[in-house]
């Protein structure tokens, strides 16, 4: 028997782990304490998915790590490998929140037409269940692995880094290996992320019977195109009036979707766009932007105000590749650099954007920065920098890339796949020398985060059988 067919005879036993870990309800909360005195830094439900998924290495032969409820891992030791040394196969326990459209319980497997339905399915747990029995067939083989293996468990991926900091500290990098939480056949790139507000405070505000924006809000998250924007405005009815008409006007011009609407005593305009993941802007419409425009149609008091919209529209607008804003870098191996306005909030005092920026992997964050710097000029509009996540990138002639790749291409016969750079961000950012290795293939229906989170039984078998082809290629030849 071989260490594939081995592997396909665990499939019942993989679906039942896969049903276990699913039924650990592993949305990321606040920390907890038991009455034991042992800190939850996630919460239970993200406790006991750790918990079940090391206790489970433990069932199948393997040694398990506790980091300190933060994350842990399963290893598959070698003999003689330095304990420093370790081929790395890092996923992530925690899952997105539940939201609403679900067909069934969430957090209760359930099996139908081929496929299982369940939060955590594809995002991550059905891909960590894959690996934990692609090492156990080729454990049962009677290989041995050159390095140390460990299949590493996060904890808070979905919501921040605190998990793999701790780990890392403690634990250390891996010499190599993968994240099996991205797209099949490989991502052998990930642009650079940066964060950053574009912000202006006032120094002088207008009288109170004077045309003045109160509020300005938009979006609630950097990495995400808003679909709604408003602004609260004060003024008279006659402004009123003319504000409402301008923005009838408008929307009969543009077909964008943008209202104006008396509230209290105060006139609220409300701009509607869509929705869509801050590395795909080009797949919504950015309601602040739509917003912004309209506003920059209207003679506020505030001189500083109507700079801010100014330069907001004649430096951003709706463009998605920072093409006035200096920054429309570009290179062969990842395209043009993607912008994305995320989120809008200011009252009389202050006005700011946040801007999420992926940068192509030949860039640097200071030249993007550098090039903004030159728009802005001498414009009182700051740039605030919130986070940087620099880009990563291995060559196709790589042999950790084409070993990778011979596993894909032998296990799925589609020969045509090349690797790719991608916009968003995986554990390959936070873990060295790692890459994001499937586990959703070419064409499947993306349903990552989405009510009624599904995998095909067939995907699922066959990505452990990829795992395990690219584990022996690189750890037991």
């Amino acid at each position: 028997m071989s260490y594939l067919e081995r592997l396909d005879s665990y499939k019942e036993e993989m679906l039942e782990t896969l049903s276990e870990s699913v039924s650990n309800p592993s949305v990321n909360s606040d920390a907890v304490q038991t009455e034991a005195g042992e800190v939850l830094p996630f919460g239970k439900g993200v406790y006991d998915a750790l918990k079940h998924m090391l206790a489970k290495g433990e069932e199948l032969g393997f040694s398990a790590v506790n980091d300190d409820n933060y994350a842990g891992h399963i290893e598959w030791k070698a003999p003689n490998s330095p304990a420093s040394e370790y081929f790395g196969i890092v996923g992530h326990l925690d899952v997105v929140p539940v939201g609403d459209g679900w067909n069934s319980d969430p957090f209760t497997m359930k099996t139908e037409d081929g496929f299982v339905y369940g939060r955590g399915v594809l995002d991550d747990k059905g891909p960590v269940v894959a690996c934990l029995y692609a090492l156990k067939a080729l454990k049962e083989e009677g290989l041995e692995p050159k390095m140390n293996i460990r299949l590493v468990l996060g904890c808070d991926e979905e919501t921040g880094s605190i998990s793999a900091d701790h780990y890392t500290e403690h634990q250390g990098h891996p010499t190599m290996g993968f994240t099996p939480d991205a797209n099949f056949p490989l991502v052998n790139g990930e642009m650079g992320i940066m964060v950053f507000d574009l912000a202006q405070k006032f120094n002088t505000k207008p009288a109170k019977d004077e045309l003045r924006l109160t509020k300005l809000e938009g979006g609630n998250a950097h990495n995400a195109v808003p679909a709604y924007a408003k602004a609260v405005i004060a003024g008279n009815s006659e402004q009123y009036k003319s504000i409402s008409e301008r923005a009838a006007l408008y929307c009969e011009e543009t077909g964008y979707k943008l209202k104006a609407k008396k509230q209290g005593s105060s006139l609220v305009v409300e701009a509607e766009g869509k929705a869509a993941h801050g590395a795909h802007p080009e797949e919504g419409l950015n309601a602040v932007s739509i917003l912004m425009d309209f506003l920059g149609r209207i003679n506020f008091a505030s001189e500083e105000l109507n700079d801010y919209i100014e330069f907001y529209n004649e430096h951003i607008g709706f463009d998605l590749h920072g093409e006035r804003l200096g920054c429309n870098f570009s290179d062969e191996k990842s395209g043009p650099l993607i912008l994305n306005v995320g989120i809008a909030s200011g009252t009389e005092d202050i006005v700011s954007v946040t801007v999420n920026v992926r940068y192509p992997v030949t860039c640097t964050d200071e030249k993007v920065l550098s090039g903004m710097e030159e728009v802005i000029g001498d414009s009182r509009v700051g740039i605030v920098i919130k986070t940087v996540a620099h880009p990563i990138y291995m060559d196709l002639d790589d042999p950790m890339v084409v070993k990778m790749m011979d596993a894909y291409h032998e296990e799925t016969g589609d020969v045509d796949a090349k690797p790719m750079v991608i916009g968003g961000g995986t554990y390959a950012k936070m873990f060295n020398n790692i890459l994001a290795y499937g586990a959703e293939f070419p064409d499947e229906e993306a349903t990552m985060h989405q009510a009624n989170e599904k995998l095909s039984i067939e995907s699922f078998m066959k990505m452990a059988r990829i795992y395990a082809r690219a584990i022996y290629y690189l750890c037991c030849q």
